[in-house]
């Protein structure tokens, strides 16, 4: 496990280029924590750092659920609440493909994502700062 702490918007984009170095070119990476937390934030660092967009250009796929750069998917779960709903979104196809999907509270679906994925932890500290952690769960 990694721990970093961020103090602003810009340090964690800044520390989201640094993670989009050293992911695989393949990987799950969930994104994990209250509203606020700096999830998306952290989603424009590496989606800027695997060169798929700008950070101004990345925004929340919340209403949307899946916007895609290239060969980075940003999705975001907040707004479905049963499994069923998630898996109409072809997920799956999705996990198949050479590319590296970044996946905004698919902690509350775990049982329809692959064992073998990074999770980030982001929460909130005093002031603008940011605790993000990187585990990597064993598979089951």
């Amino acid at each position: 496990m990694s721990v970093f702490e961020t103090h602003s918007a810009e340090e964690t984009i800044a520390l989201g280029r640094q993670i989009a170095k050293q992911l695989p070119s393949r990987a799950v990476v969930l994104l994990i924590g209250n509203l606020g937390a700096g999830k998306t934030t952290l989603a424009k660092g590496i989606i800027s750092g695997l060169g798929a967009a700008e950070p101004e250009e990345v925004s929340s796929p919340t209403f949307t659920l899946i916007h895609e750069y290239g060969r980075v998917y940003h999705i975001d779960l907040y707004r479905l609440d049963r499994p069923e709903q998630v898996a109409t979104l072809g997920l799956d196809e999705i996990f198949d493909r050479d590319a590296i999907v970044l996946i905004e509270w698919g902690e509350r679906f775990p049982q329809l994502l692959p064992p073998d994925r990074i999770e980030i932890h982001l929460r909130t500290g005093p002031e603008d700062t940011r605790v993000i952690d990187l585990t990597r769960p064993s598979p089951d």
